[in-house]
């Protein structure tokens, strides 16, 4: 058995049936040359389904002691249960891939199993196959599910006989599963050493919460605290419907826009995404006056472990308030910066106390429901990266990577994407009630980056002249 950190346990206690908790991954699949998806499906469904003893973590259920949560191995484990081939109706466009995509994303995982599912989806037109796969946030963060993706592919077509996920050798030991006894003196022992380790951040994160005070009331215009978040459409209270959207964009466009602009390729993303909602909220009539302020999740993963959650959350002014999008992407910056250079200062235990203590506001609406006027942030926006190169799986070109994020009650709209060989690829989560016309955003953030790209040009011909005086 192996107790849960505080911050996975969290996970679990936000759960709630409009609230499911998990992440998901939908990769798209080109078979080769000569190849039908048929065939493929056919053959790969038919192994997959061979691999019925899984590995650490897709082995691992929950089970309660002592009023925490602890990861236990399921000796009963069912892969029907987990599994599941699916088979697109027609025309079999991305459109129904992704209507399919946001029912299965909107249930629940069960408890009482393993907390994950994963689906190979056939049909498409265009003759591509898709896997779906959903992992619950306690056992694993975005940067590990992108780690354990790259670990269950490989960098050759002619690679073959590839385990599924839950079974491949390659994860095995990155779970680092305890093998204690379930004696009460082994329980609390782990639920001492885990106070103890809380106990000896605090001076650190009372000083620097007192710092945030501070700059609160000295109106530090770089610091974004946890009281400035407008109240916006985007936090009404969701519902159990979700919506999915996903697009990509190449890489070197937003490289070489960072370039220019002589900023980084994230504050290139939230530039993106801050022009995007303004248009968008814009068009619906609901634009507040004070920019939206986005959290943004940073990795805090020190090891190559492929479980846990080992991340921190800054806030990011999105400068919505702003036509300009030199100014925008300027506001966006420092405030980013702003926070970095507060952490760099800590160590991981005190700078997720200090976030969980910052953010008590938001915890104490998501956890009850009681203050939704209380808030932190508008909307989350998270960059996970990935891998450079093309991978393949049995042979399939893997020609897509798009993450499937996770809502909160008063957070309506989730913004994730991952890199995957020269893309950056968004995954869009919503609910669909609360948030309509969702591809609209899609054509925003290409505006976005577009606007950007005719800022940076106008940047580098002032430049030139300049250097030519």
């Amino acid at each position: 058995m192996k107790a849960l950190t505080p911050n996975d346990q969290l996970f679990l206690w936000l759960e709630r049936r409009n609230q499911p908790m998990h992440v998901g991954g939908l990769v798209l699949l080109k078979p080769g040359v000569g190849q039908t998806a048929s065939d493929y499906v056919q053959k790969v469904v038919a192994d997959m389904r061979t691999f019925t003893e899984p590995v650490a973590p897709f082995n691992l259920r929950l089970k309660s002691r002592l009023g925490m949560w602890f990861w236990v191995e399921d000796d009963e484990f069912d892969l029907e249960a987990h599994f599941i081939h699916l088979s697109l109706p027609k025309p079999g466009r991305i459109r129904e891939l992704l209507e399919l995509t946001s029912k299965l994303h909107a249930a629940p995982l069960d408890r009482g199993k393993p907390l994950w599912e994963a689906y190979v989806i056939d049909g498409l037109e265009d003759g591509r196959v898709a896997l779906y796969t959903k992992v619950h946030h306690a056992l694993v963060d975005g940067v590990a599910c992108m780690k354990m993706l790259q670990r269950s592919m490989a960098s050759s077509p002619d690679v073959m006989n590839i385990p599924p996920l839950w079974a491949n050798p390659n994860l095995r030991g990155s779970a680092q599963r305890s093998e204690a006894s379930e004696g009460l003196v082994t329980l609390l022992s782990q639920v001492a050493d885990t106070a103890k380790t809380q106990l000896f951040s605090l001076p650190k994160v009372v000083k620097e919460v007192g710092r945030s005070l501070w700059q609160t009331s000295v109106a530090d215009p770089d610091f974004v605290s946890v009281i400035q978040a407008p109240r916006s459409v985007l936090n009404r209270r969701i519902t159990a419907s979700r919506r999915v959207a996903a697009q990509s964009w190449s890489m070197d466009r937003i490289k070489a826009c960072a370039q220019g602009l002589n900023m980084t390729l994230n504050d290139v993303v939230l530039a993106m995404c801050g022009s995007a909602l303004r248009s968008y909220l814009g068009e619906l009539n609901a634009l507040p006056a004070r920019p939206l302020v986005a959290m943004v999740p940073v990795s805090l993963r020190k090891d190559d472990t492929a479980t846990g959650n080992h991340v921190a959350l800054l806030l990011a002014n999105l400068a919505t308030d702003t036509e300009d999008p030199v100014e925008r992407i300027e506001t966006i910056a420092r405030s980013v910066n702003h926070s970095k250079e507060r952490f760099a200062s800590m160590n991981q235990t005190e700078i997720m106390n200090y976030v969980a203590t910052m953010m008590g506001i938001s915890g104490f609406n998501m956890l009850t429901g009681l203050a939704p006027k209380l808030q932190a942030f508008n909307i989350v926006i998270s960059n996970v990266p990935g891998p450079k190169h093309t991978l393949y799986f049995n042979g399939a070109e893997v020609d897509g990577v798009y993450p499937v994020s996770l809502l909160l009650d008063g957070q309506a709209l989730n913004i994730t994407l991952n890199s995957y060989a020269g893309k950056l690829e968004f995954g869009l989560v919503a609910c669909r009630r609360t948030m309509p016309s969702m591809q609209r955003l899609l054509q925003f953030l290409e505006d976005g980056l577009v606007e950007l790209e005719a800022a940076a040009a106008k940047l580098q011909k002032q430049n030139l002249k300049k250097r030519s005086a």
